[in-house]
């Protein structure tokens, strides 16, 4: 395997962190050692929740002073979103599919789809880069809101995405949008959670490879997989073991920045060239019955998820 094979097959990788400092001094550098397989960024609740905190966001929170603490969240997060976008614009001129960034709508908003279509829309409007994508999680007001704002030629990422039925479920939500819209969309699949809740290394791999195949399925050439939760937490895994195992096409990885510097620091050597992708495994994933695996308790990892970023939101909140 080559950079060249990896972004011939349209594989790329997107930066799972967003900090201000980050994007200041290392962000630019990483895009142009990464021989084009990064071009992208994507950001939720918790990275914003520990980001805040650093040195960095002191003095602008101290001239926000005044506001109430979800203002203040915004203009903090929004100008760090706003830069992103702007390093990232010129791989998306480049190719419309390349270059975006992400932020997530208030997720205490996850059941109520009319107040978080607003949300979405204020957000993207507020922000006016083409190349930001508004995060939805998949519940059922989700489904809903990502339609909506697809509709509306609003970039989408749906994430929390567990099963193969939420997978199912987002691309119907993307297909009623499509006569209206060919705005750009991810499904964001979560993988080493279920590793994490169910022992060992290998049931969020094969998770992960039947939700891609149900993306796939659809063939919209403007929606693809996104691998998520791809950070190794303990045990004798490779930083690298999430992105080593989901090398697909037509597929994205947003890993943290210790697995993607793993990643990139092996370009060009033997032992990047003898990574491989399982074109059999993957048809054979593709061509199954697919029903829900009954080992996981899908249901479950959504609501954890859902509380995770409330909480991590909550945090935030009551920190500025």
């Amino acid at each position: 395997m080559t950079p060249k094979q990896l972004r011939e097959m349209n594989f790329s990788l997107w930066c799972d962190f967003v900090q201000r400092d980050f994007l200041d001094c290392t962000f630019s550098a990483l895009l142009a050692q990464a021989d084009s397989l990064l071009n992208g960024a994507t950001s939720n609740p918790s990275i914003f929740a520990t980001a805040l905190q650093s040195p960095q966001y002191a003095q602008q929170k101290e001239s926000l002073r005044g506001l109430d603490s979800k203002s203040i969240y915004e203009h903090l997060a929004f100008a760090d979103i706003a830069k992103a976008a702007d390093i990232l614009a010129p791989l998306h001129r480049e190719n419309a599919h390349h270059g975006f960034v992400s932020i997530e709508i208030d997720p205490f908003l996850c059941d109520d789809a009319p107040r978080s279509i607003d949300e979405g829309v204020r957000i993207f409007e507020t922000l006016n880069k083409p190349n930001v994508m508004i995060k939805v999680p998949a519940t059922q007001a989700g489904y809903e809101v990502m339609s909506a704002l697809l509709a509306r030629s609003i970039p989408v990422n749906a994430t929390l995405i567990f099963s193969p039925d939420q997978a199912k479920a987002c691309m119907e939500a993307f297909a009623l949008a499509r006569k209206h819209s060919l705005a750009q969309a991810v499904v964001s699949i979560f993988v080493s959670r279920i590793d994490r809740a169910y022992g060992g290394a290998t049931l969020g791999i094969a998770n992960a490879k039947e939700c891609y195949a149900c993306i796939q399925d659809f063939d919209d050439h403007n929606s693809r997989a996104l691998f998520a939760s791809t950070g190794v937490k303990g045990g004798d895994l490779p930083p690298t073991y999430y992105i080593d195992s989901l090398l697909l096409p037509n597929a994205i990885n947003t890993a943290p920045l210790d697995a993607l510097k793993a990643f990139l620091g092996r370009l060009h050597t033997p032992e990047f060239e003898a990574l491989r992708v399982d074109d059999r495994i993957v048809k054979q994933t593709c061509g199954e019955t697919r029903e829900p695996n009954r080992i996981i308790h899908y249901d479950k990892l959504l609501d954890e998820g859902l509380v995770a970023f409330k909480q991590s939101f909550s945090t935030m909140l009551e920190s500025l």
